[in-house]
């Protein structure tokens, strides 16, 4: 009797088991909403490139690739042509942004330095900005992501506003500040300038306006943004 009754145990646990295995399979895997939000100038809207063509957007599709059908992943665009970082504080303010993004990014500066402002003020309002994009991620500073200024220097433009060798070397200032407080303050700090000043050798990689990078050039930013993005996000 004593071995009847232990067979009949195993089996019931053997019938449970697979019951349990059964329904932990058929349980139905819950869609994901993945939000992001780039913060920016120009080189964020993506001045003289269509609007699935600037950056942030190859960014969103370059994620939808990799994430089941189910999911949502959607992109808030604050940036306007011409912003300086006084321009964006003021729109970030006005905006009430929420503070649950997954992955927020800032590029921001060039404007500051085409306009002639005083570098003082880059040093007192990008700190500013990068503490509010942090707290946009969730308050969370390894879900943000900070892009170097683009070199407008090596293009058409550039080479015919100015001086070019000047722009490059402000420009370079501008990214040193920026890239020494990011590494301060353990944020992440993705070089793309380099990519830029290929400009006058590649043609291609700058916009019919003779200004702003091309969708290729924006593609290249990918390369380096989406291994970044997608550690940040998972």
């Amino acid at each position: 009797m004593r071995k009847v009754y232990l067979i009949g145990l195993l089996l019931l646990s053997i019938v449970m088991s697979c019951s349990s295995s059964d329904e932990t399979s058929s349980t139905p895997v819950l869609p994901k909403t993945f939000k992001i939000l780039s913060l920016g100038d120009s080189y964020t809207i993506g001045q003289s490139v269509c609007e699935t063509c600037r950056f942030p957007e190859q960014l969103k599709d370059s994620l939808t690739l990799r994430y089941a059908e189910q999911d949502t992943l959607n992109l808030n665009v604050i940036a306007q042509t011409g912003w300086t970082t006084t321009n964006l504080i003021n729109t970030i303010a006005s905006e009430n942004i929420t503070n649950d993004y997954d992955l927020v990014t800032l590029l921001i500066g060039v404007n500051n330095q085409f306009q002639g402002k005083p570098f003082l003020l880059y040093e007192t309002e990008f700190p500013q900005l990068v503490q509010t994009a942090i707290t946009a991620a969730r308050a969370d500073k390894t879900k943000l992501v900070v892009l170097s200024i683009p070199d407008y220097a090596f293009t058409v433009f550039g080479q015919n506003f100015g001086n070019p060798t000047t722009t490059s070397s402000e420009i370079d200032l501008y990214n040193a500040f920026a890239e020494n407080y990011c590494t301060q303050e353990g944020i992440s700090f993705l070089n793309i300038t380099d990519i830029t000043r290929q400009g006058l050798d590649n043609p291609s990689l700058v916009a019919s306006d003779g200004l702003h990078p091309s969708t290729l050039a924006y593609s290249m930013f990918i390369e380096r943004l989406l291994p970044l993005a997608i550690e940040k996000i998972e």
